[in-house]
């Protein structure tokens, strides 16, 4: 808060006090029936003495209320420094920990990665926790070069590439570890916005029961492509979760159990233009309710999309499951 000049503080603060002790004084008078004071003539040393003491009780009382002003003050500036000062040590960890990213070494980017997430678990401010956040999602987005293969010509490219996808995969790790965290806890990272936009996830990946709410996680353009994916259990709970053009290719994905919810215009996951061609997507058991999943669009073209005691939507929520369905496997409960 911006602090008022030390004469105005002092001036209030001093009025309020003498308004109060007004206050309180009148009360008394009035809570006592009190008539009138007995006046005398002439003024003794006692009542002269008594006059005294309560004039440097005043003096004391306003001196401690300076003092009380200042301390304030001084407490609110010292609040203030240790801000900066704690926003400056961020400020230079993470330029270290963004170095440590763009190094030629894997291990040294890994340690990147490590510090990132420790940065933003000790963000003093959400602002700095999102863009550490943000950081460790660009990196992510950044062009994937496939593997070159095992042979003898492309041994060292491979070996390479493994050591790099081993610092994608545990940046994706982290993010199911930091999303499973209760809310409000010190290493969570739930409703901070999430962009994986364009991001190829070629491994296995544990999303299980992550929460997604609030702000806004993208899987929008998402290549699954090897491995296994897990969402099962996971919570879409207000926010806006999309997975619009993901492409699900290879491997086995499965949100089963996941929860989609949110007041309607409010929450919305999306599923629109996205292709299921090949491996297995289970939405088995997972429960609509409220809020807004649409499938608009999707190209289901192989493999196989589950929704087998799968429930919803909810009356007051929309599933909209329009798309192209080509040669696959897609099943539906019954009561759809």
């Amino acid at each position: 808060m911006r602090l008022w000049r030390v004469g105005r503080a002092l001036a209030l603060t001093f009025a309020a006090v003498v308004l109060v002790a007004g206050s309180i004084f009148y009360g008394l008078v009035v809570l006592l029936d009190f008539k009138e004071i007995d006046t005398t003539a002439k003024l003794d040393a006692q009542t002269l003495f008594d006059l005294v003491k309560l004039s440097f009780g005043v003096v004391a009382g306003a001196g401690a209320l300076v003092a009380l002003v200042v301390a304030y003050r001084r407490q609110r500036v010292d609040e203030a420094g240790a801000h900066r000062e704690a926003t400056r040590l961020h400020t230079e960890r993470f330029s270290q920990a963004v170095d440590k990213l763009g190094s030629d070494s894997p291990a040294v980017r890994l340690g990147g990665v490590h510090a990132l997430a420790g940065l933003a678990d000790d963000a003093p401010t959400q602002d700095l926790r999102q863009t550490c956040i943000d950081v460790l999602c660009a990196y992510l987005q950044l062009p994937f070069t496939p593997d070159p293969g095992n042979g003898p010509a492309h041994e060292e490219e491979h070996h390479r590439y493994l050591a790099f996808r081993k610092v994608r995969h545990t940046i994706l790790r982290l993010i199911g570890d930091h999303y499973r965290r209760p809310r409000g806890t010190q290493r969570s990272w739930q409703g901070c916005d999430l962009d994986l936009t364009g991001v190829t996830i070629d491994g296995s990946m544990d999303f299980s029961g992550a929460v997604f709410s609030d702000g806004t996680v993208s899987f929008n353009g998402v290549t699954f492509s090897d491995g296994s994916v897990s969402f099962s259990n996971a919570a879409f709970s207000g926010g806006t979760v999309h997975f619009g053009g993901a492409v699900f290719s290879g491997g086995s994905v499965s949100f089963s159990g996941a929860v989609f919810s949110g007041e309607v215009f409010s929450g919305a996951v999306s599923f629109g233009s996205a292709v299921f061609s090949g491996g297995m997507v289970s939405f088995s058991s997972a429960a609509f309710s409220g809020g807004e999943v649409s499938f608009s669009g999707a190209v289901f073209s192989g493999g196989e999309v589950l929704f087998e005691r799968a429930t919803g939507p909810a009356p007051n929520g929309l599933l909209t499951a329009v798309g192209t369905l080509a040669p696959s496997t897609v099943s539906l409960p019954s009561t759809w």
